[in-house]
């Protein structure tokens, strides 16, 4: 156990170092009034198969529509651009942000020009973020905004975020100020955003939706897929994050809940595909924002499955790992919590049997990570996913453990629909955040 704990911290170290040092302009652009509203963590360009997207070819002459859904109430909003794994500088021609009107249409009269120290064009530094400038646009928490990008010249591949679960369109040309839909209409939306790190409100009011402070800080969710809601509708925002902020406001508690999800996502690997490891990016996605107050910590699923699953470009070289090594990263992350004052929940591995991943060694590894987090007293708080999740078991077969059938996403049994991520969300109990 030495040698492995040895052997572990070097990693561990290092990711947690890189982490270190990738602090952005943006990230130290809060205070006062302003406070996180909706964010996306990013990825390196990538193609996957399970979803198809545009960030290596990039853009050229080409308008980028992006929907997403803010989490707090403002008077004004800002927008966070990155190109966090671009290799040269981003040129960015323009950009609007306006009210959602459906699919790619608009509000006419919401339409406003994005602006950065005064002027519409910027260049994003490779490997750098910018925020914009502030912008007067009355928003409501759960309100659809979209915006949209407009590059002239080539970008090169695109810092992007796969696993949207929300339409994003593009067209030729500049349409960022279009409010209606036609010059997007053509060719097959993406499921992917780009170059969108987040949003920012600034709020109205004191205890206005979302404000920051005391118990009103910011929640984040921080994990793999089962966070980033794979399987749930898209466009509804019926992840587990977008229902649990429903249950804060009808509780009287409303706060942002953050998504900081990465599909395919593990503890302790990078992945060409799926990011960073938690590990190495906990520093950024998680705790990078200011204003957060609670991260919850739903990691592990991919590292017992990816080794047992499919190979191909994406999982390729995932070691099995185990259940001592993934306890072992989940002790790094509420260190780094608990470092910087933020509470940290931790929830259970729900089941998978039934998937094309299951082994009976990958179920070993995910019952005795799941005993630690319940049991080992590392975090603030748990929140069971596990046995909210599971069916009962078969006495004859204790270790084939399921997803109920209202819960698993059909064909897959891996990730929830709609109803599970509903489930997922009702299993918080409140005052634990």
């Amino acid at each position: 156990m030495n040698a492995q704990k040895i052997a572990l911290t070097l990693p561990l170290a290092a990711a947690l170092l890189a982490a270190t040092a990738t602090t952005t302009p943006a990230s130290a652009a809060y205070g006062g009034p302003w406070s996180s509203a909706w964010g996306a963590s990013p990825q390196r360009p990538a193609h996957t198969s399970w979803f198809p997207n545009w960030s290596e070819g990039g853009f050229a002459d080409q308008s980028v529509r992006q929907v997403i859904r803010v989490g707090a109430e403002g008077s004004e909003v800002r927008v966070r651009v990155t190109n966090r794994y671009g290799k040269t500088p981003l040129k960015l021609t323009g950009a609007t942000v306006a009210r959602t009107a459906g699919g790619p249409a608009v509000q006419p009269d919401s339409v406003r020009a994005l602006r950065f120290e005064g002027v519409e064009s910027v260049t994003v530094p490779a490997g750098g973020e910018l925020s914009s400038d502030a912008v007067a646009l009355p928003v409501k928490a759960f309100e659809q905004l979209t915006v949209t990008f407009y590059f002239e010249g080539p970008t090169g591949p695109a810092t992007f975020h796969n696993v949207a679960m929300s339409l994003s369109y593009r067209a030729v040309g500049d349409h960022r100020r279009d409010a209606s839909a036609d010059a997007f209409a053509a060719g097959a939306p993406s499921f992917s955003w780009y170059y969108l790190a987040g949003v920012d409100v600034k709020n109205p009011r004191p205890g206005a939706a979302g404000t920051p402070g005391g118990s009103r800080k910011a929640v984040v969710a921080f994990g793999d897929s089962l966070t980033d809601g794979y399987g749930a509708t898209p466009g509804a925002d019926l992840r587990y994050p977008d229902q649990l902020a429903k249950r804060l406001v009808a509780d009287g508690r409303s706060r942002p809940v953050l998504n900081a999800g990465i599909g395919g996502n593990k503890v302790l690997g990078d992945s060409e595909c799926f990011g960073e490891s938690a590990l190495a990016r906990f520093r950024r996605d998680a705790l990078g924002r200011p204003d957060v107050g609670t991260v919850i910590v739903l990691e592990g699923t991919n590292d017992i499955v990816q080794p047992d699953g499919p190979q191909d470009h994406c999982t390729a070289g995932s070691p099995k790992v185990t259940a001592e090594e993934i306890i072992a990263g989940h002790r790094e992350l509420v260190r780094e919590a608990r470092t910087r004052g933020v509470r940290v929940i931790g929830a259970t591995i729900p089941p998978f049997h039934g998937s094309r991943y299951w082994t009976e060694r990958g179920e070993d590894v995910r019952t005795a990570v799941n005993h630690w987090i319940r049991t080992g007293g590392a975090y603030d708080g748990v929140v069971d996913f596990d046995r909210v999740l599971a069916a009962p078991a078969d006495p004859a077969h204790p270790k084939e453990i399921k997803i109920k059938d209202e819960y698993a996403l059909a064909g897959d049994r891996l990730h929830m629909n709609d109803a599970g991520y509903r489930a997922m969300a009702d299993a918080f109990d409140l005052n634990s955040l």
